[in-house]
């Protein structure tokens, strides 16, 4: 994008039409803070008088039962993180040790993590500049150049090694093109996992986020659309892979009246009654939340519909977004008044943030494989997350 706006211009402004979304001149605006007015202390204070509190108690198998019926998905197993999540996830469909896991160069770091976690190696793909996602054309062209299917799999013919699976995250909230990554991981052979971390409540093509993969993550940290305090789960269609993440998460441990038998590596990974007690009131909540997001996403449209120089970032074609946070994209000759405007805002009580630091550009991962990344780096050199609590337009 090119833009003749003048940078300080933009940044009063953006600054002002801030202030007239959010009407909170005198008080500090978070990112993303939780709301809690529902029956999150009665579900919580039921834990604590009848001693139900760590990772056994009717509220896990409650949440659990009501997000998979919130997201249309057959089976959910709640987490103690969406990083947990994801790091089952990918160990469900088989991603190995010194395996490439194909994932997006503009995601959270947790993306990346996880993927160290099972002991494979990320392989860092550009984005697409509408949804912010992986572009399933550059990916296209990208595999035509370096993959190789074999016998047993998809191969980097680079690097020889096997490439174990593809990660769709859906950023801010807003879904990817998921559909034509599906099919692209179909005809390589590469298992899809959604790293749905951001996008509870949106929907592509009428079917929710995190249905299109074998298995999907979301993420429940307290800056998200709902929160539990901490926690994530695991999103699938197949019963075997549902009963799998269980047992893997609950420390691999056999089922039996008093014995501590293991059968695998197994993880500390379920997510307490008390959490799950207040994600029980926080789902209870989830259309008013999401209908709240998405009154202040419209009036930013609204608010920045004139300003030269930016974009608002809005949902994608045939996508009913959640707009977990709300952002703006600078022009990119205006991308060096991006600090400017978050420090004008953030000293004047609005918290915005910017995009995460590609991941191709952290030091521990400097060496991995990469695809070319144009459109990631431009994106993260102007993109502007803004004030989007749930809370902020909720009647």
């Amino acid at each position: 994008m090119a833009s003749r706006a003048d940078p300080t211009r933009v940044v009063d402004e953006v600054v002002a039409a801030c202030r007239q979304v959010l009407g909170r001149a005198d008080q500090f605006v978070p990112l993303h803070e939780p709301c809690f007015r529902g029956r999150e202390w009665e579900y919580v204070k039921d834990c604590l008088d009848t001693g139900w509190v760590s990772s056994v108690g009717a509220y896990v198998d409650r949440f659990e039962t009501d997000l998979a019926e919130a997201t249309g998905c057959a089976h959910a197993v709640a987490t103690s993180t969406g990083t947990a999540a994801l790091h089952i996830g990918l160990l469900l469909v088989g991603v190995t040790r010194d395996d490439e896991v194909l994932v997006p160069a503009l995601s959270f770091v947790a993306t990346a993590n996880a993927v160290a976690y099972a002991g494979a190696i990320p392989h860092f793909l550009d984005c697409d500049e509408v949804t912010l996602g992986v572009d399933p054309d550059a990916l296209e062209r990208h595999l035509a150049e370096t993959a190789e299917l074999r016998a047993d799999g998809c191969y980097n013919r680079r690097t020889g090694r096997r490439i174990g699976a593809l990660v769709a995250v859906h950023m801010y909230g807003h879904p990817c093109r998921i559909e034509a990554l599906a099919t692209l991981a179909t005809r390589y052979r590469l298992p899809l996992v959604e790293d749905a971390a951001e996008s509870l409540g949106s929907w592509f093509r009428g079917r929710h986020t995190g249905r299109w993969g074998r298995v999907a993550a979301l993420s429940f940290n307290g800056n998200k659309t709902l929160t539990t305090g901490g926690g994530g789960a695991v999103l699938t269609e197949d019963a075997a892979l549902a009963a799998r993440a269980k047992h893997l998460t609950t420390t691999a441990k056999v089922p039996h009246r008093w014995a501590y038998r293991h059968d695998a590596v197994g993880y500390n990974y379920r997510l307490p009654n008390l959490n799950a007690a207040l994600g029980c009131a926080q789902l209870e909540q989830l259309p008013a939340f999401l209908d709240s997001k998405r009154r202040l996403a419209a009036r930013y449209i609204e608010a920045f519909a004139d300003l030269a120089g930016v974009r608002f970032v809005v949902e994608p074609p045939e996508c009913r977004s959640n707009y977990w946070l709300c952002s703006l994209l600078l022009d990119d000759d205006l991308a060096g008044a991006r600090d400017r405007l978050l420090e004008t805002t953030n000293d004047g009580g609005i918290m915005t943030r910017p995009a995460w630091d590609l991941l191709s550009e952290l030091p521990m991962y400097a060496d991995t494989p990469r695809a070319a990344l144009p459109v990631s780096a431009r994106v993260a050199r102007g993109l502007v997350n803004l004030p989007s609590s749930p809370g902020l337009c909720l009647q």
